[in-house]
């Protein structure tokens, strides 16, 4: 049984930081190329940034380059997004994705709010 699950989500300050991970289980990780979306409340979900399996690229939504970095530990099993210099428009819930595997994971909350 594939599961993705995610954590590292919460309340933080315009401008704050928070690193969000997602812990695969069940599934091969190492061969997947993963990814990030967001849902903002009453909006459509919508990509945030992807990486290939082994980590050697990555790309990002227009909205997040240079402030969000994608990573992976396949060693781990898991999936990190580092949110920087985050904006109160960066508030939605987040969520890990595997496209080949087409598994989502629950999805984390992420509120930017003074």
């Amino acid at each position: 049984q594939v599961q993705l699950v995610e954590s590292g989500g919460g309340l933080v300050q315009p401008g704050g930081s928070l690193r969000l991970s997602c812990a695969a289980f069940g599934c091969a990780f190492s061969d997947y190329a993963m990814t990030w979306y967001r849902q903002a409340p009453g909006k459509e979900r919508l990509f945030v940034a992807s990486i290939t399996s082994a980590g050697g690229r990555s790309n990002y939504a227009d909205s997040v380059k240079g402030r969000f970095t994608i990573s992976r530990d396949n060693s781990k099993k898991t999936l990190y997004l580092q949110m920087n210099t985050l904006k109160p428009e960066d508030t939605a819930v987040y969520s890990c994705y595997a496209p080949r595997m087409g598994y989502w994971g629950q999805g984390t909350q992420v509120t930017v709010s003074s």
